[in-house]
């Protein structure tokens, strides 16, 4: 089997080839391709544990070029679409690259995909789509009401990929997951911004009151949820998934201030984001369905991802040096 992972050098998408190139998915294919842009989020380091894989194919591109996407596709037999831009913060900012690589990327890929006759088509997306929740819990079925460029950007993708399924009958589902965390993340995501932070003696910015509620996925769960939806998927599908275990902003800084040894004379509090959703909260009841379940409890993960960061100091600081 030949995966093509598009964004496979980010945050998600190079665990997901970590795990797929270390058997952690079952075997492992004959060949990967990793497509990645290699923008300020991406990072060649970050398939160093499986660089030297034989089954590894690596290409800097972007998904929107039509023309490197003609010469890869064939004889792919899956897509795993994670190339996206991520940070809401950026869009709201300047919310043109986000546009760009999520709904006309995605479109692109799509087309491509289409036109080459890729059997089967996985579509990373996020919780955001769905905008923000008061009480319960977003099933699939909810209307998409996204409140940033960043969340309007990747509820464009989902449409396209689901008029393609639709239109065109292509074996595509979508996947939406709740916050990641784990090593490896860009360090402007809260986790590891607040860690790398107090690990320096700094301090860390608490939007508004602290009290918006996030639902916290382990990386290697979401993986985990990604590759069974590959599997076992229905075309033209969305699937939720969660990792339940939410919490305030200001319960999750409690808990990093603990285990980086400092104390909320570290925490400055910040005027609220524009636009900040308020809790996130998924039903993924779907997914579960087919045999999905979190299988890293929130607190091992946590301690788990301060240690790695803890550790691996030269991986981060040389991000943090590219950026000043």
């Amino acid at each position: 089997m030949h995966v093509l992972v598009t964004g496979g050098a980010g945050f998600i998408g190079s665990h997901y080839v970590r795990r797929l190139l270390g058997g952690q998915s079952g075997a492992a294919p004959s060949r990967v391709t990793v497509l990645d842009k290699l923008t300020y989020a991406g990072n060649r380091e970050n398939l160093a544990p499986v660089a030297d894989h034989p089954a590894l194919h690596f290409v800097q591109g972007d998904i929107a070029d039509t023309d490197l996407l003609t010469r890869l596709l064939p004889g792919v037999d899956a897509v795993v679409n994670f190339a996206a831009e991520t940070h809401v913060d950026r869009s709201i900012g300047n919310s043109a690259e986000f546009i760009r690589t999520n709904v006309f990327g995605t479109h692109n890929l799509l087309q491509a995909a289409l036109h080459r006759g890729v059997p089967r088509f996985v579509h990373v997306s996020t919780d955001e789509v769905y905008g923000s929740i008061d009480t319960g819990s977003w099933t699939e079925e909810w209307p998409l009401s996204p409140n940033s460029p960043y969340a309007a950007a990747k509820a464009g993708a989902d449409l396209l990929v689901q008029s393609y399924a639709r239109t065109h009958g292509m074996n595509v589902s979508i996947t939406r997951c709740s916050n990641n965390y784990g090593p490896y993340q860009y360090p402007e995501k809260v986790i590891p911004l607040f860690v790398t932070t107090l690990l320096q003696g700094g301090s860390v910015p608490l939007y508004g009151d602290g009290l918006n509620v996030r639902d916290w996925l382990h990386v290697d769960d979401h993986c985990r949820g990604i590759q069974l939806v590959l599997e076992k998927g229905a075309p033209g599908e969305v699937y939720n998934i969660g990792g339940g275990r939410e919490l305030t902003n200001r319960e999750l800084t409690a808990l990093l201030l603990e285990k980086c040894g400092a104390d909320w004379s570290s925490v400055r509090q910040v005027p609220d984001r524009k636009g900040h959703d308020r809790r996130y909260s998924l039903d993924d009841s779907k997914l579960r369905a087919l045999g999905y379940r979190p299988r890293i409890a929130f607190e091992e993960g946590l301690e788990e991802t301060v240690a790695w960061y803890r550790n691996n100091p030269a991986w981060w600081q040389s991000l943090l040096g590219a950026a000043a």
